[in-house]
């Protein structure tokens, strides 16, 4: 018998969670109803917990987080074919219009009435994963091959984002890349670059422990530890942002070859002193890939990018990228391909009352015990 209620933990304030009980419908014509079992924490999760907003987008009621996320498929519309009781499922979590322009031409992502899940942008909010059961259009979600577990297939959502951010960079083979930021889309991004294009990677951060464990676990060859410096002015902001660029170029592969310039940039922080230290570290003719969320105005040395026909490249979310996201995750299952974007699931919840303490550990870069986070899952 499919339940009637859904137990989740509910954003009521400023790292304010309360546990509620919901009535929960039968899914329609063409809706699963999915019990969750892994939702891995997203960095726009803990902006909503920590400030009750995200950038500009401000929680107008509460609000259940999670769009990470992958379940176990329990009841089935009338409609549904290709999907059945006891699929495991990856769910994504955006669900479109179908209908308009943007849809059309295959820019679902940028769908002006598109509604995503944790996300306080769509109002009613469209409700997020941490909670025990949810129903979700069946086109939207992504059948698990066997060899992926319900944690692997949460990890789906934010690879895809880096795989869209790659593929939008439009980066050839063997393209150099620097990767600002350690975090998980971060690592994912450098990851996404190796794995398509067998670029070498330089990544940085603020967090040495961040940089040495990408490089020991191959998402990086290259680690920069970026000392963080407050210019007083624009012209002292250039110049911070200039240096950093210069002695990233000074870093060395390990050919004994200085790193140089960057065709690529994989802007991964939102910080505007990283953005103006990405358009002075990529090469002439190269890009900068905006993927972080972070400062929402900045200053940019726009003659640099003029001068040197440097593109800037934004990306929001992702489209179509969900296949050729299980295919990537499959081949790190299955045949040991490398780096391995398991690897940064590095804290693991259980239960709905755990989700507290998910979201604390979430926010913070070590734990109590002084051990590296970078990727907190809730396993339910």
């Amino acid at each position: 018998m499919a339940p009637s209620t859904s137990k989740g933990q509910y954003l009521h304030g400023p790292k304010t969670l309360v546990l509620e009980e919901r009535p929960l419908s039968v899914p329609g014509a063409d809706e699963v109803q999915i019990a969750i079992r892994s939702t891995t924490l997203c960095g726009s999760d803990v902006h909503y917990y920590t400030y009750h907003r995200n950038g500009s987008i401000q929680v107008k009621e509460p609000l259940c987080g999670g769009h990470e996320a992958a379940g176990e498929i329990i009841a089935v519309g009338s409609n549904i074919a290709g999907l059945q009781i006891g699929d495991h499922v990856a769910i994504e979590s955006g669900v479109a219009c179908s209908n308009c322009k943007k849809c059309s031409k295959g820019q679902y992502n940028v769908c002006p009435d598109l509604r995503f899940r944790s996300s306080g942008a769509s109002f009613p909010h469209f409700q997020g994963t941490l909670q025990e059961y949810v129903n979700h259009p069946a086109a939207w979600c992504h059948k698990l091959p066997s060899s992926l577990s319900f944690n692997d297939g949460a990890l789906l959502e934010p690879l895809s984002v880096c795989i869209h951010a790659v593929r939008k960079a439009k980066m050839q083979k063997g393209d150099t890349c620097l990767v600002f930021g350690a975090g998980a889309v971060g690592l994912l991004s450098a990851a996404v670059a190796k794995i398509e294009f067998g670029s070498k990677v330089v990544i940085a951060d603020i967090d040495p422990g961040r940089i040495d464990f990408a490089i020991r676990e191959g998402f990086a060859d290259v680690g920069f530890c970026v000392t963080p410096e407050r210019g007083q002015n624009i012209e002292e902001k250039f110049a911070l942002a200039r240096a950093v660029a210069t002695e990233i170029g000074k870093r060395e592969w390990s050919t004994g070859e200085p790193v140089g310039k960057f065709e690529v940039v994989l802007e991964c922080t939102g910080v505007e002193s990283c953005v103006q230290a990405s358009i002075y570290a990529a090469d002439s003719g190269g890009k900068v890939v905006l993927i972080g969320m972070g400062t929402a105005t900045q200053t940019w040395p726009i003659s640099e990018l003029t001068g040197r026909e440097i593109d800037i490249v934004s990306v929001w979310r992702y489209a179509h990228c969900y296949p050729r996201a299980v295919e990537i995750m499959e081949s790190m299952a299955s045949k040991g391909l490398a780096p391995d974007a398991r690897k940064i699931v590095t804290h693991r919840f259980s239960g709905l009352d755990s989700i507290p303490e998910a979201y604390a550990t979430a926010a913070k870069t070590k734990d109590e015990e002084s051990k590296l986070v970078i990727k907190t899952v809730v396993n339910l």
